[in-house]
């Protein structure tokens, strides 16, 4: 049981390193792929890609794993996320990259297979603490990427997608070697229907009095792809940082971050209640990017990282506010349409960062963080609109008998 947990582990930590391993060092790989120096745009249609892959193939990866078994699934995705990194480190044209971000988004896509596996291998008493580890892993694999792609990178712009090669092609054989089965194989067919990545959101425009609340949360997870989009870009043109600055700051925001989401939301929440609770998290981010895009030497964005901490507080707070909304027999559906939410504006916010980014460079970068400043202020409204309601009354307007 404990190997087998620690083989899931490695390969979400693996996972999250991934994800951020290529942040730091993307802007100057994709200059010498593409021999031109604005590649905002080529950023912007990568992150995209990533995002699509994992919308679409996570609902496959975990029909296939009911019907076939976890851990073939798993094997395959980490034999993929392997391959990947390979065509990445030696990748001559731009397409090439392009397929291999593809696969990766779509290996990435097995985070729904290993929290299956861990479902099946935990009593209900445990699950709680291992999906809390689960996130834990994931959190620090995040942190963890954009230094160690920073600090390689620095070196050779190829040389974290070798390490991070080598590093999965190391977990392929410790599963291949440790990992057993979890779940015996379905005789059931897969229902084609369940693949459909949109099928959740169907649900939102039958609950009306949701849709301020899901606008609300796909405009916070939105203004959080501006980081992974554009950070590198104008950290190395507003301060000229290199692989090692660049993953060293993104990996403080990382750590605020997580630490903001681990600590604060609940005492806030007591304090501020959820609606105060969000506003506090808006108004924290946005006088941090005030600082940003005016900022002018670098220690300035290390020094105003501790604001950034107010800004974890906004989703947790939504999501607490969001299942106070929604009857109890409809919390995995809801929760479901959250994680579509999520991947939408991970596939259309980078495509338009970097848009925006690309016309702005020239002229003052630091303008991108004044853009998510006006994002939010879209926000402020819903927020101050939200109507506090019991579960039994959301659910009878929701038509819940």
């Amino acid at each position: 049981m404990n190997k087998a947990l620690t083989v899931i582990f490695a390969a979400i930590g693996l996972d999250a390193v991934g994800i951020g391993l290529i942040f730091p060092i993307l802007p100057r790989l994709l200059a010498e792929v593409t021999h031109g120096d604005n590649v905002a745009p080529y950023i912007g249609i990568m992150t995209a890609l990533y995002a699509v892959m994992q919308f679409i193939f996570a609902p496959v990866l975990g029909a296939l794993s009911d019907r076939l078994g976890r851990r073939p699934v798993l094997l395959i995705s980490l034999a993929g996320a392997a391959i990947n990194y390979v065509v990445m480190a030696f990748a001559p044209q731009l397409w090439m990259l392009l397929l291999g971000r593809a696969i990766a988004g779509l290996t990435s896509a097995n985070m729904s297979v290993a929290m299956a596996y861990i479902t099946d291998i935990s009593p209900e008493d445990q699950r709680a603490r291992r999906f809390g580890l689960f996130n834990a892993v994931f959190g620090a694999g995040f942190i963890i990427g954009p230094v160690l792609g920073g600090v390689l990178g620095d070196y050779w712009s190829r040389l974290p997608f070798i390490a991070a090669a080598l590093l999965n092609a190391g977990n392929l054989l410790l599963a291949l070697l440790v990992l057993p089965e979890s779940r015996k194989p379905g005789r059931e067919r897969i229902d084609l229907a369940a693949l459909n990545p949109l099928r959740p959101l169907r649900w939102v425009f039958a609950m009306k009095n949701l849709i301020p609340v899901i606008v609300i949360f796909f405009i916070l997870s939105a203004t959080g792809e501006v980081y992974g989009t554009c950070w590198a870009l104008w950290g190395n043109d507003v301060f000229s940082w290199n692989g090692l600055w660049i993953g060293l700051s993104l990996g403080t925001y990382g750590i605020c971050q997580a630490l903001a989401q681990a600590f604060l939301p609940g005492p806030a929440v007591r304090l501020l209640g959820e609606r105060g609770t969000i506003l506090t998290g808006i108004a924290g981010t946005c006088i941090a990017l005030v600082v940003m895009a005016f900022a002018r030497q670098g220690w300035m964005v290390f020094a105003v990282m501790p604001v950034f901490v107010l800004g974890g507080v906004g989703v947790p707070a939504l999501q607490s506010l969001a299942t106070r909304l929604v009857d109890e027999s409809r919390q995995g559906q809801f929760q479901g349409v959250l994680t579509s939410v999520v991947s939408l504006a991970s596939i259309i916010a980078p495509l338009g960062f970097s848009s925006f980014y690309f016309v702005i460079r020239a002229q003052w970068p630091g303008a991108i963080w004044l853009s998510v400043i006006a994002i939010y202020v879209i926000a402020v409204p819903l927020v101050m609109s939200l109507r506090f309601r019991s579960v039994e009354a959301a659910a009878l307007a929701n038509g819940v008998p």
